[in-house]
């Protein structure tokens, strides 16, 4: 229905240094971490060994309720995902964490990100024998540690050896049956940091905001290439692949990270503070009102309403209620559907001049939407601003631009842009910009989606459903 990126993926772990009920705070992380994955959500539990576990298509609560949970056990380690598919479609045996049961052991994994040679290793791996049950990536990097373990003399070492093999993004929490592991790809793609409880739990998750919800205190930021081992209360490192200061993904601070969270040592409604600042500088315009589009365009408003001293006010309301479930609208009912789910504040806009922030434009079907809704509403003039620059290339690290030909930038420039959504004038943040908004950040950025130009090398072709197209094609050859 909304044209706006969809996120990566979320994962949590958890250590107790006794036997608890460490589902129900994995199911507290990630409602928190929601917004980064609402296809579906698991929990695995670690009791002695025995990991038992539950996965499904769905939002957190709509897969688990207390008598789920329960059924989940206690113990004293717990792993959880939450996904958005970059690869393999959204069905019930792409949910993760994915559960191994091996000769080595079991071993339970989370993964987000995305490997960009999963489909050569997959193929690799299938003709020595493999069988793999999913049709994601995340089973690949599965598949390599497990075949790495049978020869090395721990998980943790054979999770080293299996970096030396995926290429990509992964940050993964990993679980065997005596330790919880997190580890990072070398460039950093994807946020993954560590926190403490007072009772001595250690945590690991995408972002801090999940530690907020259990009352976990940020300790620090997984290395990029780093490997974190937790066994006995006692946590080790392996820093073999570390060296890179990384390339994190700068749209986390423009989109994906809730604004609550702190990501490689910058805070991320700060970032979008800086971003509406910039854009003030960048691109002014005389207004009455400065309004954000929900959500995560809201903070960026805010910042360039300051900045430009321009009043800033609600322009939309958002319904919360409309979720996941909300039936698809045919095409005649596709304006009525986006008057569901956010309505403008006739107050806040009729009879003004807007200036209206959103983070991003992608197809450019929503923002033509979204201003007539404003003009609806009585506004007499829209000037659409952007917190990042236009998207003109594939994301190959974990997010769904997996073409070209989906984005607007791509087939029209900025003034093409701003006559095709209706707006009376229409400004991007400059990349110059965009790399300053990370006000503190320990890490180098990838901002390949803008640039073209990527930290790796990249496939030359991607497909988001490549799997599904290998077996289809694999089944009418049979």
């Amino acid at each position: 229905m909304f044209d706006n990126l969809h996120e990566e993926c979320g994962v949590f772990g958890i250590y107790e240094p006794k036997s608890s009920n460490v589902a129900s705070s994995t199911y507290f992380a990630l409602y928190a971490l929601q917004h980064r994955g609402q296809e579906s959500c698991g929990i695995a539990v670690n009791d002695d060994g025995i990991i038992t576990y539950h996965r499904d298509v769905g939002l957190v609560h709509e897969v688990f309720d207390r008598e789920r949970l329960n059924k989940l056990g206690k113990g004293n380690m717990a792993v959880g995902h939450v996904r958005y598919s970059t690869t393999g479609v959204p069905k019930r045996h792409n949910a993760q964490p994915l559960v191994i049961r091996h000769v080595k052991g079991p071993m339970a994994l989370a993964h987000n990100g995305n490997i960009v040679n999963s489909f050569e290793l997959r193929e690799q791996f299938e003709l020595e024998g493999a069988i793999f049950h999913g049709t994601n990536d995340s089973e690949v990097i599965a598949y390599a540690i497990t075949k790495n373990r049978i020869n090395s003399p721990s998980i943790e070492a054979a999770i080293e050896k299996a970096m030396y093999q995926i290429k990509g993004a992964y940050s993964i929490v990993c679980m065997s049956a005596t330790k919880l592991i997190a580890a990072r790809d070398p460039n950093g793609f994807r946020p993954l940091c560590i926190g403490k409880c007072d009772d001595g739990a250690i945590v690991f998750a995408s972002e801090t905001c999940a530690l907020d919800s259990i009352g976990a205190e940020f300790v620090r930021d997984v290395k990029p290439g780093e490997i974190v081992v937790v066994k006995d209360g006692n946590m080790t490192s392996i820093e073999t692949h570390c060296g890179s200061k990384g390339n994190l993904c700068i749209f986390e601070f423009v989109y994906f990270a809730r604004p609550d969270s702190i990501v490689d040592g910058a805070s991320v409604q700060n970032a979008r503070h800086r971003a509406g600042a910039f854009l003030a500088k960048e691109h002014p315009v005389d207004a009455d009102v400065v309004i954000g589009c929900p959500d995560s365009g809201l903070e960026a408003a805010m910042g360039y309403a300051k900045e430009s001293g321009i009043p800033y006010a609600v322009g939309f309301i958002k319904n919360r209620y409309v979720g996941r479930t909300f039936i698809k609208p045919t095409q005649g009912e596709r304006e009525d559907a986006v008057r569901i789910k956010l309505n403008a504040v006739k107050n806040t806009v009729k009879g003004k001049r807007v200036i209206m922030v959103d983070d991003s434009i992608v197809r450019g079907t929503t923002s033509s939407k979204i201003i007539k809704l404003l003009r609806d509403a009585g506004a007499t003039e829209v000037h659409v601003r952007i917190s990042c620059p236009p998207f003109i290339s594939e994301c190959y690290f974990g997010t769904d631009i997996d073409s070209k030909e989906h984005l607007i930038a791509c087939k029209m420039n900025v003034d093409e842009i701003c006559k095709h959504i209706g707006a009376d004038s229409l400004g991007y943040l400059s990349l110059e910009a965009l790399r300053k908004i990370p006000e503190g950040a320990g890490c180098g950025f990838c901002d390949g989606c803008f640039t073209g130009k990527y930290p790796i090398e990249v496939p030359k072709t991607f497909a988001k459903d490549k799997f599904e197209t290998k077996l289809s094609e694999s089944g009418k050859k049979k």
